[in-house]
């Protein structure tokens, strides 16, 4: 697992290890203490791919096309 605290990740880098702890915990191979940490774990990578997917949905909703279908009315998203 990664050194990188959660709130550091990015979406991708979240989501691989958000995989591979899942993986962890569905072999059954992992003693009670640790399953809880990897649970814990699992649950902060969870929040932060959430957190970054509404960031990008955000985003997309703040651009909308013309006629044409070229963007316009591009604006920052308050908060980022």
């Amino acid at each position: 697992m990664s050194d990188l605290p959660v709130d550091e990740m990015s979406f991708e880098t979240a989501m691989a290890e958000l995989e591979k702890v899942l993986a962890q915990l569905e072999s059954g191979n992992v003693e009670l203490d640790a399953s809880i940490s990897l649970y814990e774990r699992g649950a902060a990578l969870k929040a932060r791919c959430e957190a970054k997917l509404k960031e990008a949905e955000e985003k997309v909703a703040a651009i909308t096309l013309d006629g044409d279908g070229n963007p316009t009315g591009l604006k920052p998203v308050e908060g980022l």
